[in-house]
């Protein structure tokens, strides 16, 4: 028979190691990050995200130091009545994402849209920038 150690924080380390990422953001809200792609499309980044039920005065798109922010504010209000009760239920929320893009940008030329609550946003990339080659002169010694 073998003995196993005994290690009283094993589980603790395990956690914090494989699985504390998904135990948190499986408790978050839904409304609390909305889902989003971000892809490449004819020399533009192209992000969309669902925000469902939210008036289009209620939504803010920044791009700054090629961080596309995005926050949004949701509120909806509904009312019932039947059978002698009333019932009144109220859902809001506060979106909020930031997300790093890929490439150089320019943020001040982007444009978005918004339709049947899906965001999108068309944010031109950046051309690159060419280098300058600087010879360096060698000088022979001897």
């Amino acid at each position: 028979m073998s003995l196993i150690p005994y290690k009283p924080f094993w589980d603790l380390d395990k956690w914090f190691e494989e699985e504390w990422p998904e135990r948190l953001f499986s408790r978050l809200p839904a409304a609390s990050t909305p889902k989003m792609d971000v892809y490449e499309d004819n020399g533009n980044v192209v992000a969309e995200a669902e925000l469902p039920g939210v008036d289009l005065k209620d939504i803010s798109v920044e791009v700054k130091d090629n961080i596309l922010i995005l926050e949004a504010k949701k509120e909806e209000k509904k009312e019932e009545k039947k059978k002698g009760y009333y019932r009144k239920e109220m859902s809001r929320g506060f979106y909020r994402r930031a997300v790093p893009l890929p490439v150089e940008v320019v943020g001040e030329k982007s444009q978005a849209d918004y339709k049947e609550g899906i965001l999108k946003v068309v944010i031109p990339k950046a051309k690159p920038k060419k280098e300058k080659k600087k010879g360096v002169k060698v000088k022979i010694k001897g």
